[in-house]
């Protein structure tokens, strides 16, 4: 049975400030300070952590639990389900996860898990912007940046703080390393290496230095990324004798010895090689 007042929700909302015009279910959890607005809805099996404060006209279907802090735009739909024709509604779903302290803008939408016991996983402090999509079983790390209209499509898997700019779209069962970019409307079916940048489909066209210095990496170690990039990456080796120049170049760094073990687990294999100074037409 649903309310739509604070006042009916024993031990669970009474913190909450929930608008008249909510529908909240009544098993829903929300932690202190939370906020439903208007003409939002808030389905069983539901938990809002504290302070997550939902805008108005925010759809969240259960089971869902969203981290401290978070804020949802108007229009945002989180745990829908997926967009995949093995699945129907109603069937078994570990749901949704997201982090905390994460902004979620208008329309984002986020479908619930279809398969095993993992539900679809948002990590803390990313940013969705408007029209963003997080597709089923995605498993999305912390810092994310999704720009206007990014896809992830199913069982996407992305490092932490990779960035996707507007209308990016990655391919399902695709996986993008962390501090890896997405340079906008390019769509990628291979999987992109961390601390790379994507700005050509199905390439690999150098390094997100600018993402790297932000994060603070040592120069060292930007400077062996750089040598192993321009001395494999670039050359496109076949995978075996990628992997075992990248493992002599990367020596006791940790960040090319990443770089190598993200090639060495890729099932679809990473994009083509490509110096961004002499790109390849077409």
């Amino acid at each position: 049975m649903a309310a739509t007042s604070s006042e009916q929700f024993t031990g669970r909302h009474e913190t909450a400030e929930i608008h008249p015009s909510a529908h909240v279910d009544a098993d829903a959890y929300l932690g202190e300070g939370v906020v439903v607005g208007a003409r939002s809805y808030i389905g069983t099996g539901v938990r809002l952590e504290r302070g997550v404060r939902l805008i108005g006209s925010v759809h969240i279907e259960g089971p869902a639990t969203i981290g401290e802090g978070t804020m949802v735009y108007p229009y945002a739909v989180i745990g829908m389900p997926g967009q995949d024709f093995k699945f129907s509604p109603g069937d078994a779903t570990p749901g949704v996860k997201i982090g905390s302290g994460c902004v979620i803008r208008e329309h984002v939408t986020i479908h619930q898990a279809t398969t095993g016991d993992r539900p679809t996983t948002v990590g803390d402090k990313c940013y969705l912007m408007a029209a963003s999509h997080v597709g089923h079983d995605c498993d999305v790390g912390n810092g994310v940046i999704l720009v206007n209209n990014a896809l992830l499509a199913g069982h996407v898997t992305v490092g932490d703080n990779a960035t996707f700019s507007g209308n990016t779209a990655i391919h399902q069962f695709g996986r993008v390393g962390r501090l890896a970019f997405i340079s906008g409307g390019v769509a990628t079916a291979m999987d992109v290496p961390p601390f790379c940048l994507c700005d050509q489909i199905n390439t690999t066209n150098g390094l997100n230095l600018v993402g790297l210095r932000r994060a603070g990496v040592p120069r060292e170690s930007i400077d062996a990324l750089r040598f192993a990039f321009r001395t494999v990456i670039s050359k496109s080796l076949p995978r075996n004798d990628a992997l075992q120049k990248l493992r002599e170049l990367g020596g006791d760094d940790p960040y090319v010895q990443e770089l190598a073990e993200f090639i060495a687990a890729s099932k679809r294999g990473i994009g083509r090689g490509a110096d961004r100074n002499t790109r390849r037409s077409g």
